[in-house]
């Protein structure tokens, strides 16, 4: 099963825009309501058994059970007859919304993640099921909404059946996360004869084994005078006036720029690697470490985490190109040539040297050939257990 997301940009009129401004503000309501739904229960359970505060205690009956998704969504359904502003949202809106507040309780367990907190602001809502023959030329039939004009930027993909949508919004208007899906079953790429390894570097955004030591561009830092002085005008504006509200639109504008001129950086580096092997190893690498760390300020701004876990192999799946995670352990300490560990190295210290075969080298470039030697191990073992089985 193929799942493809095509994003397009929405022309709403004005009645539409009250409709979509109203649903997410309605489903902040509700997400907020059902998350203190939630916190009020685990409150109640804080208390001894024996003993209580001495200011307060939120009591709930022994019995209640947790709210979970279930038990929400059928009190959903009956605070529609209390409260008529629920029944101006679309249903399986609203409960798109508690399943996002029920997922971020089990990625809380799950993953670690904080615990939720309230929405100042909701920017997206999906419609989970889409209409019968919802799709024209420049335009798609949604539920409450009707037809709507859109930007049809690339064709519809063929073969693919429309499944939900999401509207978001952003600072440049409002767009549509529109998901296709095909029932055909996509094999894995097979493993091909050219490799290339890719190290992430400190002075380079990659490096390769054949030698290539790519930068990237600047993105933030290159607009970070501009952005200073939007900010610096914001502090001295009346807060919620006119004015501080143009200025908050036009540094999310900024914002916006930046993050879609990275990401169309990306997606063209990802095909000129693609253009030059047929396999792709890359170190496997925490990088929410790497955005605490010394070099915080360069991997945010390069986005080299959204570049390696997500945009790459995105790019080699759809190039039918082999891509592998290797081990990244003593990728610097480990001679390319002989395999014989060479020891640590500083942060300075940017050429490899071994002391045992005499090899040298740029310190990123034999990272990136240890990683290619890793990969290529890895992928004899890959092929010799298909074989046997």
């Amino acid at each position: 099963m193929i799942n493809l997301t095509y994003q397009y940009k929405l022309k709403l009129n004005r009645q539409q825009i009250e409709i979509v401004e109203h649903t997410l503000e309605v489903c902040r309501q509700v997400y907020n309501y059902a998350l203190c739904e939630r916190k009020d229960w685990l409150r109640s359970r804080k208390s001894l058994v024996n003993s209580c505060s001495l200011i307060y205690e939120y009591i709930i009956p022994a019995n209640t059970p947790f709210p979970n998704y279930n038990i929400q969504s059928k009190n959903l359904t009956e605070g529609k007859k209390k409260y008529p502003v629920l029944k101006s949202v679309n249903a399986q809106v609203l409960q798109q919304t508690l399943k996002t507040l029920d997922k971020a309780f089990l990625d809380m367990k799950a993953k670690g993640n904080g615990f939720p907190r309230y929405k100042k602001r909701i920017r997206s809502f999906v419609f989970p099921q889409m209409l019968k023959n919802c799709l024209g030329i420049g335009k798609v039939k949604l539920p409450q909404l009707g037809w709507v004009r859109i930007w049809q930027s690339r064709d519809y993909p063929i073969g693919f059946i429309p499944k939900q949508v999401r509207i978001v919004k952003k600072a440049s208007g409002y767009y549509l996360m529109l998901t296709f899906q095909s029932l055909e079953v996509c094999p894995d790429a097979p493993v091909g004869e050219v490799s290339l390894g890719l190290d992430v570097g400190i002075e380079s955004f990659i490096a390769t084994d054949s030698g290539e030591l790519i930068k990237a561009p600047k993105f933030l830092r290159d607009t970070l005078c501009k952005l200073k002085l939007l900010q610096r005008q914001l502090k001295n504006k009346v807060k919620g006036s006119n004015s501080w509200l143009k200025l908050q639109n036009k540094i999310a504008l900024l914002h916006e720029k930046i993050a879609n001129t990275r990401r169309d950086w990306h997606f063209k580096l990802g095909h000129y690697l693609c253009n030059l092997t047929d396999n792709i190893f890359v170190e496997d690498i925490n990088f929410v470490s790497w955005s605490r760390g010394i070099v915080r300020k360069q991997s945010l701004d390069s986005g080299i985490g959204q570049f390696i876990n997500e945009i790459l192999p995105f790019i080699c799946w759809k190039r039918g190109k082999f891509y592998l995670k290797v081990n990244k352990d003593g990728t610097s300490q480990e001679c390319p040539k002989c395999g014989k560990n060479t020891g640590k190295k500083k942060l300075n210290q940017r050429v490899h040297t071994c002391q045992h075969c005499g090899y040298q080298e740029q310190r990123d470039i034999a990272s990136a050939q240890v990683i290619k030697n890793r990969g290529l191990m890895a992928v004899g073992r890959i092929v010799k257990e298909k074989a046997q089985s």
